[in-house]
């Protein structure tokens, strides 16, 4: 691969995520100081990725696929999408959010699967040039964080204005991307949500795997929607910025895992990963900014546990289990499952338990981040009870 194609893929890897990681981490908290929402709204405006990660699917297999070259879709959605993150901070209406952030998240979800698909157009060893290719993308997410807390913008729009400027640069910068043409050919709408995968629900053990996956992204979905609310609420300074510790976690931990899958099991990885969410959320319930920081620290520093050992490690289990003929179809299963279905009820039911332990505006912490810890718990039992597999699932050397 030439030089100038690496530089390319990687500008667009790292600007795709610098745009996700400047609004998303700090929005409940612009929402609850200058919206005034309620925990249900937060939740509401973070199932909007939920959504769109549901749909986008569709929108990538039955028409972008086959009308429009991949470098040029994405130029226009990001182009677009600027518009909106900078319509996002001229509304005071919750309900008026909430649609501006879900048509956001409508363009921009498909944009995750446009740059992939330029990136391994443009590959002649996938497997070992993509990695240093995506992982520009965790360097643009710390990069955000960085810059939120080194400008001082966590608690103001200007984190919706960075992303809009960088979303612009992007969407500029796409049409001079390497050229990847349309397929010429659609989808079925089963195929484009992986319903071909469906025969992987006849295998015991990894159906018991696909439920526990769906179930654990409601505690996902508390860390997302309101850690950064929380470590403000809790006097953490600069918690954008110290919350990219999670990201730098994670880039650390995904070394691991090739190893580790092979050394002790697809079994033992999963189990980490859940015991590490136990972990988090009972650091977060008792940490505090004087006597107990390290606590606080210790919850941002286990995303990379509680994230790589289950989530990555998921889609390694899903693609040796679905084999080569249907493993695209596998990984856009579980993805619509997870990312989609499972956060959309985790975004909603986070809300929900946020604003019930929610007295005249003041949050009861300790008892919301319980929740999450019961329900971690509850998967950790249902799946050492009932995830047996009989044959360990090793990655190919």
């Amino acid at each position: 691969m030439k030089p100038l194609v690496f530089a390319k893929l990687s500008f667009m890897m790292l600007l795709e995520y610098f745009i996700w990681g400047a609004w998303y981490v700090t929005m409940g908290t612009y929402m609850s100081t200058f919206l005034h929402s309620t925990g249900i709204q937060i939740g509401a405006a973070y199932s909007a990725l939920a959504i769109a990660t549901m749909i986008s699917p569709f929108f990538i297999g039955l028409v972008a696929d086959r009308y429009f070259a991949a470098q040029r879709i994405m130029g226009v959605l990001h182009l677009a999408g600027a518009v909106l993150l900078y319509f996002a901070t001229q509304v005071v209406d919750n309900t008026a959010f909430y649609w501006i952030i879900l048509f956001y998240s409508l363009l921009y979800m498909p944009t995750i699967a446009l740059s992939n698909s330029i990136a391994f157009h443009q590959l002649t060893d996938p497997g070992k040039q993509f990695p240093w290719i995506r992982v520009f993308g965790t360097v643009g997410w710390i990069i955000a964080g960085i810059m939120i807390g080194v400008l001082s913008i966590e608690k103001t729009p200007q984190t919706f204005y960075l992303a809009a400027i960088a979303s612009a640069l992007l969407g500029i910068s796409s049409f001079t991307l390497p050229n990847t043409p349309p397929k010429g050919k659609s989808l079925e709408a089963s195929s484009a949500m992986g319903a071909e995968a469906f025969v992987l629900f006849t295998d015991r053990p990894y159906f018991i795997f696909f439920i526990a996956a769906v179930l654990v992204c409601i505690p996902l979905s508390f860390y997302y929607g309101f850690a950064n609310l929380f470590l403000n609420e809790a006097g953490m300074h600069n918690a954008a910025g110290k919350m990219i510790i999670g990201q730098a976690s994670e880039a650390i931990f995904i070394l691991a895992i090739p190893f580790l899958f092979n050394s002790i099991g697809v079994k033992k990885m999963l189990l980490l990963g859940m015991v590490a969410w136990i972990l988090r959320y009972l650091c977060f319930a008792y940490g505090n900014v004087d006597a107990s920081l390290w606590m606080l620290y210790a919850g941002i520093a286990l995303h990379g546990i509680c994230y790589d050992f289950f989530f990555v490690t998921g889609y390694m289990y899903t693609e040796k289990k679905a084999g080569e003929k249907i493993k695209n179809a596998a990984q856009g299963l579980f993805t619509f499952a997870t990312y989609g279905a499972g956060m959309f009820i985790g975004t909603w039911f986070s809300g929900f338990t946020t604003d019930h332990y929610t007295t005249n505006g003041v949050h009861h912490w300790k008892e919301i981040w319980f929740v999450p810890v019961y329900i971690a718990i509850a998967v950790l039992l249902y799946f050492v009870f009932f995830f047996k597999e009989k044959d360990e699932v090793k990655q190919a050397a």
